[in-house]
């Protein structure tokens, strides 16, 4: 689960955007998902972005600023962003793997998301009652690929 680090170099895809291909499978270090939400840097520079599926494997799209550019051979440090899934507590860890469709829209959200979900839920801490409700709340609206609680 821990940060890769690797040498590339920023490529131009087919619509000219900059991009870099991963030296690694992220669903086999970080676990299956339909993208990957990370940070970390590129010589030096934080960033966030997502790891996206491509013709040539897995690849990072790159906002050319700082001083890189297309045909720079850089150092990239990556890391998943945010709560994973081998963090949450089990109550919550179980109800997402009984819902597909919830655990795998929890797995592509940003970490802004997810840990909003999981700070409403942790607020029931001296309240197991309604710990498990919100869990059961939160699978729901996951399940139907909403982003954000509604506020009442």
């Amino acid at each position: 689960m821990g940060p890769q680090r690797f040498r590339a170099v920023i490529a131009a895809d087919s619509e000219g955007r900059a991009v870099i291909v991963v030296p690694f499978d992220p669903d086999e270090t970080w676990g299956a998902k339909a993208n990957h939400p990370v940070g970390g840097t590129i010589e030096g520079r934080r960033f966030r972005a997502r790891l996206s599926p491509g013709a040539s494997g897995w690849v990072l799209t790159v906002r050319l600023c700082d001083g890189v550019a297309i045909g720079d051979d850089v150092t990239v440090e990556l890391a998943p962003e945010g709560p994973q899934r081998s963090d949450l507590a089990d109550d919550i860890a179980t109800a997402l793997a009984a819902s597909p469709a919830a655990g795998a829209f929890f797995d592509t959200l940003a970490q802004f998301y997810r840990k909003a979900y999981l700070r409403w839920i942790d607020a029931t801490s001296r309240r197991p009652d309604v710990r498990a409700a919100r869990i059961l709340e939160v699978v729901g609206l996951l399940a139907a690929g909403i982003k954000e609680r509604p506020r009442s």
